[in-house]
């Protein structure tokens, strides 16, 4: 027999709504018929009404259960909109969560068409799938690997563009930007001249500290000496002095780029028929290739310096002793003092296509220039390393 769900189990016949206090106010009449139910929606089903909107839907949910299928008549509804529709469809999901079937029925083909738009995403989540923290690992290795080889391709072909708008400047040097490169020049080269020379200062200093502690052990704290020139000049300078220009100028490259990439000054000056790698990207190559040879002396000069006070005072090697020995420490190794200056140009190559690269990389977000910084100084410092290591490999095969 059919009848009206009420929302009182002792009452039969109830309309299950609020009290109606507005011909407009959204109602849903319920009615059952065996396993099957019937809701009858009217009224404005719309976001100025989203509280009874929730209420009939809160209340047609009560009233199906039991019920094995559920009819949402809607030819009644005069208005719906974005609210009203993800309700319904959110009650209709959560029926068919019940093992109910719910559905649709005598939709206007406006509220269709939302309907449709709303159900789009449905809010029953998949269960996630079962994976293996192994198989993980190993994707996640292949996918560094993979972007590695990657960015070692960017980086060729970047250099190459590099290489054809420096071969530009050549043949027209009336393209040469001087102003730009003298800036780039005094911003990366002048001053950084008193960090990277305290930096290497302190560094000689622990070097030939912990070098006579060490060698006292064996009555041979004259070699400290040997062992400052040889390590300064072979490999700190020009390695403290590329980390610093890396994470100093580097960044700032990579800053100053990607702020023009978020700006859409870099696509203005392709519209203008310039290019943005002759015009943003060379005259930052140039200035760092010409700078951080010159930052590599000075920071060798520094570190030598900070060694000879530490032996002065630790280990009572007078100024003439140590620069005396100095010389002949060198002068046995000629190629000492040249190995760190020809490891300069190449480093500054390398941080300075990196860091243009990640520059002209950044996207249209704060977020995403952050992370071009981070991935440039990273990326910068970990090449800076490999190349090193590499010149040191060279160097010992041909016995230089």
């Amino acid at each position: 027999m059919a009848g009206a769900i009420a929302r009182d189990p002792n009452s039969f016949h109830k309309q299950a709504s609020l009290p109606v206090s507005n011909a407009y106010d959204p109602t849903a009449e319920l009615v059952r018929h065996g396993d099957e139910l019937k809701a009858t929606l009217s009224g404005q089903w719309t976001a100025a009404r989203s509280e009874a909107v929730e209420h009939e839907a809160a209340a047609l949910e009560d009233a199906a259960r039991g019920a094995h299928r559920v009819l949402i008549d809607l030819a009644r509804i005069e208005r719906l909109d974005t609210l009203g529709a993800w309700v319904l469809d959110r009650t209709r999901h959560e029926l068919g969560g019940r093992s109910q079937r719910a559905d649709f029925v005598g939709a206007k083909p406006e509220h269709r068409i939302l309907l449709d738009e709303i159900a789009y995403r449905g809010f029953q989540q998949l269960p996630p799938p079962r994976r293996s923290s192994i198989i993980d690992f190993l994707a996640q290795v292949g996918e560094s690997v993979v972007d590695a080889g990657k960015d070692v391709v960017r980086g060729t072909s970047f250099l190459g563009e590099v290489v054809v708008a420096l071969l530009r400047v050549i043949i027209d040097p009336r393209r040469f930007r001087v102003a730009s490169i003298v800036h780039h020049l005094e911003m990366v080269g002048f001053r950084g001249v008193p960090i990277i020379a305290l930096i290497s200062f302190l560094v000689g200093c622990i070097v030939a500290q912990q070098g006579i502690f060490q060698l006292q052990r064996f009555g041979a704290s004259t070699f400290v000496v040997n062992l400052v020139g040889i390590l300064t000049l072979r490999e700190l300078a020009v390695l403290l002095t590329s980390i610093m220009v890396a994470g100093r100028s580097g960044s700032a490259f990579t800053a100053e780029i990607g702020s023009m990439k978020m700006r859409e000054e870099v696509d203005a000056l392709r519209v203008m028929g310039l290019d943005p790698v002759e015009v943003l990207v060379l005259p930052r190559m140039i200035a760092i290739v010409v700078a951080l040879p010159l930052l590599t002396f000075i920071a060798a000069m520094a570190a030598l310096f900070g060694g000879g006070l530490v032996a002065w005072a630790y280990g009572g090697i007078t100024p003439e002793v140590y620069l005396s020995r100095l010389q002949q420490t060198i002068s046995q190794s000629p190629s000492t003092f040249m190995v760190g200056l020809i490891k300069a140009p190449f480093m500054a190559l390398v941080i300075g296509v990196i860091a243009s690269l990640e520059g002209l990389a950044v996207q249209g977000s704060a977020e995403s220039l952050g992370r071009q910084v981070t991935a440039s100084v990273v990326k910068a410092i970990f090449m800076v390393i490999v190349v090193d290591g590499l010149f040191a490999m060279f160097f010992a095969a041909i016995n230089y």
